[in-house]
């Protein structure tokens, strides 16, 4: 420019991306369809959208020694704990890898326990659950090339928790969750529990229905732990080969496998009706938690559990819970405790844990994360009055 000294620079470069569309992993019957891609600044964009406060804050830095991928830190500033932020900040300076694809190599970096088979760090492709939980306090971190945005910090409640719970009335989110939580430790406990009473226990099965089983396990050649590992190999074998599978077979092959495998499988003698069932139970109840990685993480700890509870009974059983409990008991994630609000115990928190309490009692943000402003709303409950009916006589 004429009179200038200083010159002025402008990004003109427009890469390809695909279109703004419903996320294919978290799908909702009510709420938003647009999702997250796999371009950076428009993600940001669509959290700009949602907040538009001058608060919200993004921070940008290149992790990867090799790709210098660029990731964004968001949260807002006058509500985050600014320790939080210094420690996010801090584990992806330290991220000294020569790679970053996806957000999955940024979760195993910055996680506190990489051996514990719990993910410590939520991840989602949906901008109104990215923004819920920056109101909250949390940070969020993007990365340029995938949809998938992670949570910091993360607490075993709210992988059992979806953003569709917030649309609907208390009564009904609460009920939907706590059948998720029925159906989470279906899939975890009814294989063992079957193999630890049959085995061990028999004398807890009523008459009628020991009859049953006793006359459906007529013939089979293995134990009964032995038979259920073998149908939860076969299982995961089919549920691993669907996912592979190209889409236009992959339903076909799931709804074949089960019926044929399992059919012939009675058929042969070589499982009882009995257990097709409950492993078909044990399934349908690991496909009904939200999250994928926590139903895998679930799905995994069923093997340790069935041979302990074929090898001791009940006793092994409740071993295994307890050492699983004290697992989690221990597990942190950023230093928040992942049970909480479970234990430590926070009784405002437990409001929005097994059960949701409706939105206008939820006037604080979770204590477990010290944010700088616990207020969420300062609106105070009273009782609804219709401007077309008189008022009533004090």
């Amino acid at each position: 420019m004429e009179g200038l000294t200083e010159a002025f620079l402008f990004d003109e470069k427009e890469l390809e991306k695909r279109a703004i569309e419903q996320p294919q992993g978290e799908q909702v019957i009510r709420g938003p369809r647009d999702g997250f891609i796999e371009h950076l600044q428009t993600n940001i964009a669509l959290i700009r959208s949602r907040i538009p406060v001058a608060k919200l804050r993004v921070k940008e830095l290149k992790v990867g020694l090799m790709t210098k991928s660029s990731v964004a830190i968001c949260y807002l500033d006058e509500t985050v704990n600014k320790k939080l932020v210094e420690e996010v900040e801090s584990r992806l300076r330290n991220a000294n890898i020569d790679r970053v694809l996806d957000s999955g190599y940024i979760e195993q970096l910055i996680e506190d326990n990489p051996s514990s088979p719990f993910p410590q760090v939520q991840y989602t492709e949906r901008p109104d659950k990215a923004v819920g939980n920056l109101v909250e306090g949390r940070v969020i971190i993007i990365i340029d090339g995938t949809p998938l945005v992670l949570i910091c910090p993360a607490t075993f409640n709210q992988f059992l928790q979806t953003s569709e719970d917030y649309n609907e009335r208390a009564l009904i989110s609460s009920l939907i969750r706590m059948i998720r939580i029925l159906a989470l430790g279906s899939s975890l406990l009814f294989p063992s529990l079957y193999v630890a009473v049959l085995s061990f226990h028999p004398e807890l099965i009523p008459a009628e229905f020991a009859v049953a089983v006793t006359s459906g396990r007529g013939g089979i050649p293995f134990p009964v732990v032995v038979e259920v590992l073998l149908m939860e190999i076969a299982m995961e074998i089919l549920r691993e080969a669907t996912v592979r599978m190209p889409q236009q077979v992959g339903g076909a092959l799931s709804i074949v496998g089960v019926l044929v495998i399992g059919q012939a499988a009675v058929e042969a003698g070589f499982v009882s009706p009995v257990t097709v069932v409950i492993i078909a139970l044990s399934s349908i109840g690991s496909f009904a938690t939200p999250a994928y990685n926590v139903a895998i993480a679930f799905r995994l700890l069923r093997f340790p559990i069935l041979l302990l509870s074929g090898m001791f009974g009940l006793f092994g059983l409740v071993s295994a819970m307890l050492l699983m409990f004290n697992h989690m008991l221990a597990l942190k994630s950023f230093g928040v405790p992942y049970l909480s609000p479970i234990s430590p115990a926070d009784w405002y928190s437990l409001r929005d844990s097994i059960v949701r309490f409706p939105l206008r009692w939820l006037l604080k943000r979770p204590e477990e994360l010290h944010t700088y402003n616990t207020v969420r709303s300062e609106r105070k409950r009273r009782k609804p009055h219709s401007p077309l009916l008189p008022k009533e006589d004090k």
